[in-house]
């Protein structure tokens, strides 16, 4: 795992450089199947990257915010929601998702699209903090993470077997886990997407 002022710098260059393999124009089909399947109400987007999410969530009636730790890619989510003309329901930070003390309404989906995965220690363990916190009763933490299945030295920097559940179990229950291969450029690696309830108690 890098620190973090390592990832952000290393992000932050991405983003400025415009490589960013991640950026399209529609989330993944796994967020737009929620989208279909929840009726509006509040969501957060950890990691929000330019924000595709924000924007298909709000443009189908969601209040959606949106935080990043990297200021270029909230300048390009900002633009991306004027463009949509969706300002009127979307709200972006520029913060660490570890540390979300500004915000205090829960949300009905919390949403992670590879954000986490690049987290370790201390950091883990406050961001679980904050999406449990943040995660309504009844509500919905969906996760997208590439996984360390042991294989390869090469992943040790992604998320250990077993994390997810010792992070957020019992505060979730785990309604479902779709396991699979991601393919970026030249490289993959194993992830999986988890669906995980928040309890009511």
């Amino acid at each position: 795992m890098t620190d973090p002022m390592t990832r952000f710098q290393r992000l932050q260059q991405r983003y400025r450089d415009g490589d960013i393999p991640w950026d399209h124009e529609l989330p993944p089909p796994e967020v737009i199947a929620v989208a279909a399947e929840l009726p509006p109400g509040r969501m957060i987007d950890l990691g929000c990257g330019t924000a595709r999410a924000c924007v298909y969530l709000a443009a189908r009636g969601w209040q959606a915010d949106g935080v990043d730790f990297v200021p270029e890619a909230i300048a390009l989510a900002e633009e991306r929601v004027r463009r949509a003309g969706v300002a009127h329901r979307v709200r972006l930070f520029t913060a660490s998702v570890t540390d979300l003390h500004f915000l205090s309404e829960a949300y009905d989906l919390v949403l992670d699209v590879g954000c986490m995965h690049g987290m370790s220690g201390e950091e883990l363990q406050a961001y679980a903090s904050e999406v449990i916190r943040l995660t309504r009763p009844g509500g919905l933490y969906l996760l997208f993470a590439h996984l360390n299945d042991g294989t390869s030295s090469e992943m040790s920097r992604w998320i250990a077997k077993g994390e997810v559940e010792r992070l957020f179990l019992p505060a979730f229950s785990v309604e479902r886990v779709e396991h699979g291969i991601t393919h970026v450029c030249d490289t993959t690696w194993p992830s999986a997407w988890y669906w995980l309830r928040r309890r009511s108690c």
